[in-house]
């Protein structure tokens, strides 16, 4: 039997979401969201929608689902249509026989915003959502008109070492401990196979443990990319600004008249960890003005 305490450092650090759980009862949005399911790559992927106006989906952490952002998806929502979805084996999205894979999840993301009928449509992820969202730009450019990267490294060494430590000890086994936690609550409030949470567990355990480095890749992203993260995150700071470069940001002064201004943006929030950013009305303010604006060209 593992230790109770090591079970909870391991599902803590590893699952690199524990706190966004507390956001679980408390999002709304002005209105009942229109919902509904796309049959992609296999999978019926659950979608909820809130608002009018240019698209923007939206991608939770791991473990999480539509229902876990808190008092931003409200704010976002007055003016965009908000598209929160439902990964694969997450939420009200049954899983199917595939791993769990950035790359798998970003084809899907491609799938549903040609499933909605848009060309192309704004994305925004947190954690594994923001990998999400990343490897959807990289996969799918044409698909992609702006990028928003929340509290997620492009590379697993832009964790900080004990976080990629507790990813690699995480497993299944830790599901009988988390059964009275708000993350397996809301995951048995909605899912389809509720007894699928230790495979849940296990699938994303198995993403996270994976080594990768994409910083090639995203220094090829040609949607102007916004990057925002804590300043006390599991994302090294350190590694935010090589991120931020990468993207096109931080080459130089943008003058007095701003006529340097990169596509990029790079937003570090004062006093917010990686297990409240999320929830945080700051971040929506950081955000909306880059989705409001004019596209600036990459430049890169």
């Amino acid at each position: 039997m593992i230790p109770r305490r090591r079970l909870i450092t391991t599902s803590a650090a590893g699952i690199i979401m524990a706190r966004s759980a507390f956001t679980f009862a408390q999002t709304s949005a002005t209105k009942t969201p229109r919902s509904g399911y796309a049959s992609v790559n296999g999978l019926n992927l659950y979608y909820e929608m809130h608002g009018s106006g240019e698209p923007l989906i939206l991608l939770h952490g791991g473990l999480g689902s539509t229902a876990m952002f808190g008092e931003v998806l409200p704010l976002l929502a007055k003016g965009r249509q908000v598209i929160a979805v439902d990964l694969q084996g997450h939420g009200r999205t049954a899983d199917i026989d595939r791993p769990i894979r950035f790359e798998l999840m970003a084809d899907d993301i491609a799938g549903l915003i040609k499933f909605l009928g848009f060309q192309k449509s704004d994305v925004m992820g947190y954690s594994v959502g923001g990998g999400t969202a990343l490897r959807t730009a990289i996969q799918h450019p044409d698909k992609v008109r702006k990028l928003v990267v929340v509290s997620t490294p492009c590379k697993q060494a832009g964790w900080y070492p004990e976080v990629v430590a507790g990813m690699k000890q995480l497993s299944g086994a830790a599901a009988e401990m988390m059964k009275p936690s708000p993350i397996y609550k809301a995951y048995a409030a909605v899912a389809p196979k509720p007894d699928n949470f230790p495979l849940l567990i296990d699938k994303v355990a198995e993403c996270l443990k994976k080594d990768y480095d994409w910083s090639t890749d995203v220094a090829a992203i040609v949607a102007p990319t916004m990057l925002a993260f804590g300043d006390a995150d599991a994302v090294r700071t350190a590694h935010s600004v090589e991120f931020f470069a990468l993207v096109g940001g931080g080459k130089k002064d943008a003058g007095w008249d701003g006529a340097g201004m990169p596509a990029a943006r790079l937003a570090i929030l004062p006093g917010m960890t990686h297990y409240n950013i999320m929830a945080s009305p700051a971040l929506a303010a950081a955000i909306i003005p880059f989705l409001d604006s004019s596209p600036i060209s990459s430049g890169k």
